[in-house]
């Protein structure tokens, strides 16, 4: 019998192209009837088949990315740049959750700026947008999304061009983030290794803060006092 909590290897790419107001990434809306990030902006993704693992020749991370080019070419008609995708990430659904994932997340410049085509089931709207103005626009409550989205969005803001963004994330170590969900009150955070509440799970521990905190229907990344053993996700 299948462990339903076992972890299931998915891929996600974020979309790139250069334009003359700087570099777009596109998003794209889940259909709000989901039971899974329902009405949130993603971008595309989704599970690692067993024929993108025969494709990789059991490489996990070849397969990863032949999904993520699968998924992108099923969800908006668009061919990310294989030969230029680099990972940004790992996330790791907390072990608490009912249904667990390991993701990779890349990003890639698009082959060609094709027409967006997505199906109107499971994705229903699209936005290129520039990076900045999607980060303005979530802490605007205008564009929900979740914890790993946002901080890959802002992991990406210090770059102009798809050639700095490259550049930049092949020098850097893909983190491995395994988050802990916690609520403090009313309020919904998300702490990383680092946080002086990861071990214990205590979100009010006393120390250092590595989180991710849900204000006013958006996250706010905080890194405060974090040991340099744990790196920021979102470097200057």
């Amino acid at each position: 019998m299948t462990d339903p909590k076992a972890l299931r290897p998915a891929s996600t790419v974020v979309l790139l192209r250069d334009t003359d107001d700087g570099m777009e990434t596109l998003m794209l809306k889940r259909n709000k009837a989901l039971m899974f990030a329902g009405g949130l902006w993603v971008f595309p993704g989704g599970a690692i088949d067993q024929e993108d693992i025969d494709a990789g020749n059991g490489d996990v991370d070849a397969a990863a990315r032949i999904a993520a080019v699968r998924e992108a070419q099923e969800e908006c008609g668009l061919t990310p740049n294989l030969d230029k995708m680099v990972q940004l990430s790992q996330w790791t659904t907390p072990t608490a959750e009912p249904k667990r994932f390991q993701t990779w997340i890349y990003a890639a410049p698009v082959v060609q700026d094709d027409a967006v085509t997505i199906d109107g089931g499971e994705i229903h709207d699209h936005q290129w947008m520039r990076v900045a103005d999607v980060v303005a626009a979530h802490k605007a409550g205008d564009m929900g999304m979740m914890p790993p989205t946002y901080v890959t969005l802002c992991s990406l803001l210090r770059y102009q061009s798809t050639a700095d963004m490259i550049a930049g994330e092949e020098q850097i170590t893909p983190p491995e983030v395994l988050p802990l969900f916690a609520k403090e009150g009313e309020t919904f955070l998300v702490m990383f290794k680092g946080d002086a509440g990861y071990d214990n799970g205590q979100s009010t521990t006393p120390g250092a803060r590595h989180r991710a905190v849900m204000k006013n229907g958006s996250w706010e990344y905080i890194y405060e006092g974090v040991s340099t053993d744990y790196p920021t996700f979102i470097p200057d």
